[in-house]
């Protein structure tokens, strides 16, 4: 482990991206009251540039906070192939995380279904990950999404799921007593945390699901990529265009829908029309 090296990464995202990452990640935290006095967070690192910053921010977080809280530095490997377990291992030691690494057979599994294996990956991936969480006696764990994946699931829900459905910065989980899910990331730009890892000279997995393996250079055929390529072409006629996306998510006026659904069920206007 390279000393210098890990603490010039710390400086270049309190300082050079202190407006773009660290004021952004802190305001979340802050906002949406994600992280309590006491707290034993699980960082799930999936080896992505994602999870990869949110771990150093963690770290710093813990460093300088006004109250203790823990960090525990979850990797779940779903059935990586080797080159990428490797990748994720040594960039690990490169930026001095103490990573806890569990093995499941999620690829596997996912592979064999014969219809939706990318929600079955992910929803298999969030309850191995809750289970060994709760087992590392933590009561919360953090995920990497981030500001672009809000609007571009909400962008997503509209367009493919015929519902409008957002990604709040915390859930409390449903089937795990006492776990919740916390999004530290969520108002950081992709391109905020793209230009750090450039900036850094780092190199991070991009795709490492056995069904994208041949993505690793940005493209690919998935309605994700298709809508992060849209708001991209909408941002040059309308520069603010991202901002109005996630404002609107924080900004809904409930009474100007026909439909809404909550957890009791289907609801119509005419109920109190």
């Amino acid at each position: 482990m390279d000393t210098e090296f890990v603490r010039r990464v710390e400086r270049s995202i309190t300082k050079k991206y202190r407006k773009q990452i660290w004021a952004r990640f802190i305001s979340a935290v802050k906002e949406y009251e994600l992280i309590s006095e006491n707290d034993r967070i699980a960082v799930c690192i999936s080896g992505g540039k994602d999870s990869m910053l949110l771990a150093v921010l963690m770290r710093l977080l813990q460093r300088y906070s006004d109250f203790p809280f823990e960090v525990v530095y979850l990797v779940m490997d779903p059935g990586y192939n080797e080159a990428n377990r490797a990748k994720i291992e040594s960039n690990a030691k490169l930026l001095d995380i103490p990573v806890t690494v569990f093995e499941t057979n999620i690829f596997d599994v996912a592979n064999n279904a014969e219809k939706y294996p990318c929600y079955l990956c992910a929803r298999m991936r969030r309850g191995h990950l809750y289970k060994k969480a709760k087992e590392l006696g933590c009561n919360k764990i953090a995920l990497g999404h981030h500001f672009s994946d809000v609007i571009e699931t909400t962008v997503m829900s509209m367009f493919y799921g015929a519902q409008l459905q957002g990604m709040i910065p915390k859930l409390k989980s449903q089937n795990y007593s006492g776990m919740e899910l916390i999004r530290p990331l969520y108002k950081v730009h992709e391109d905020s945390i793209i230009s750090w890892m450039r900036y850094n000279e780092l190199s991070f997995l991009q795709c490492a699901c056995r069904f994208t393996e041949n993505c690793a250079d940005g493209t690919g055929d998935s309605k994700r990529l298709e809508i992060k390529n849209l708001i991209k072409e909408l941002k040059k006629q309308n520069p603010n265009i991202e901002k109005s996306i996630f404002n609107s998510i924080h900004n809904v006026h409930i009474d100007t829908f026909p439909g809404t659904k909550y957890n009791d069920g289907h609801h119509s206007f005419l109920e109190k029309y």
